[in-house]
């Protein structure tokens, strides 16, 4: 089979007649940017966003894409391809631009099964170096088992200012590094999972019923899973009882800085998912917990209290850093990893 060679990036816009480049020194925008415009009611070049996304075949440092999307509910399954480096969603108002479809896991197949969890996410981030911002990530498939809102696959992804809505495993970060600043997320039952590192930055979780916030599977040679710092942690109704996680696999990693609990968070804090061999080998901490929820007098035995020292050496930089050195904060600002 001959291998198709993507065109080039300008001779892509010359085609198709749509990307608008900002021109050297326009404000804060790089020079070479891609900007599309995506609006449901036909003002934009695109009335979808998977429209906009296959127009161009991929970003660079110097030539990011940004796909601007006007508000509007968009019902429509979102794949960002491994090849797609360096795109950027942006939306206006995070409840007001949202991206939802509503697959979930007991739904029948074309071959007449179930088509399982990992067949069921509204969006699947493929790529590196990708970041949206001030979008929602809905699966609406509502209380009927396993729904992924979004499904990450790529290094390097940032979101901002974004919500996830979902029940049973809302997200699931399957590798590479993530960063979560200023996110909603809600959900039921495992609903932050996978092996990734992912760094939650001031974000609000919110559990819609009793459950578990975080099943993490992260690997045995990887020093960090999911690291919450300075979030908040609240629940549909104070009746509602979650724990802070179970481990999914082996070695699962997961840790709470400076976090904000309500009375929903269960004394205990962890659970083995009853398999008490992985109590031998979870990673999970804790330091600074505030609120109702945040006593932990009562945690289970095989969870850690970090000292103050252990604490403050978990870094946004210790944790997502890398040999490439990533700066997650410069990532879609103008300094995007240029690796």
């Amino acid at each position: 089979m001959k291998r198709l060679i993507p065109l080039t990036l300008m001779a892509a816009s010359f085609l198709l007649g749509q990307p608008t480049f900002s021109a050297p020194g326009s404000g804060a925008r790089l020079a070479g940017t891609i900007d599309l415009i995506v609006a449901a009611d036909g003002s934009g070049q695109y009335k979808t966003v998977q429209e906009a996304i296959m127009a161009i075949p991929a970003g660079s440092p110097a030539n990011p894409v940004i796909i601007h999307i006007k508000p509007g509910v968009y019902k429509e399954l979102i794949y960002i391809q491994h090849e797609k480096r360096f795109f950027k969603l942006v939306g206006e108002d995070p409840e007001k631009t949202v991206l939802t479809f509503n697959l979930h896991a007991n739904m029948t197949g074309a071959d007449g099964k179930p088509i399982g969890t990992f067949r069921t996410p509204s969006a699947v981030i493929d790529a590196d170096d990708f970041t949206a911002e001030n979008i929602t990530f809905e699966n609406s498939a509502g209380p009927v088992g396993q729904a992924l809102a979004v499904r990450v696959e790529g290094d390097r992804v940032v979101f901002r200012n974004c919500r996830f809505l979902g029940w049973q495993d809302t997200i699931f970060i399957n590798r590479g590094r993530q960063y979560f600043e200023n996110c909603y997320i809600a959900g039921h039952v495992d609903f932050i999972f996978g092996a990734a590192t992912a760094f939650f930055e001031r974000c609000h979780i919110h559990c819609l019923r009793d459950g578990y916030i975080t099943a993490a599977s992260t690997p045995d040679n990887q020093p960090y899973g999911f690291v919450f710092s300075n979030c908040k942690i609240t629940g549909e109704s104070a009746s509602v009882k979650t724990y802070l996680g179970r481990p999914w696999r082996d070695y699962s990693s997961v840790a709470f800085l400076n976090t904000e609990m309500s009375e929903i968070v269960r004394p205990v804090g962890w659970h083995n998912w009853d398999k008490p061999e992985r109590e031998k080998t979870a990673r999970y901490a804790e330091s600074g917990s505030m609120g109702s929820g945040g006593n932990t007098q009562q945690r289970v035995p095989w969870a850690r209290q970090l000292t103050k020292a252990e604490a403050s050496a978990i870094t946004l930089e210790k944790v997502l850093g890398g040999s490439d050195k990533w700066n997650p904060k410069a990532q879609g600002q103008g300094g995007a990893s240029k690796k």
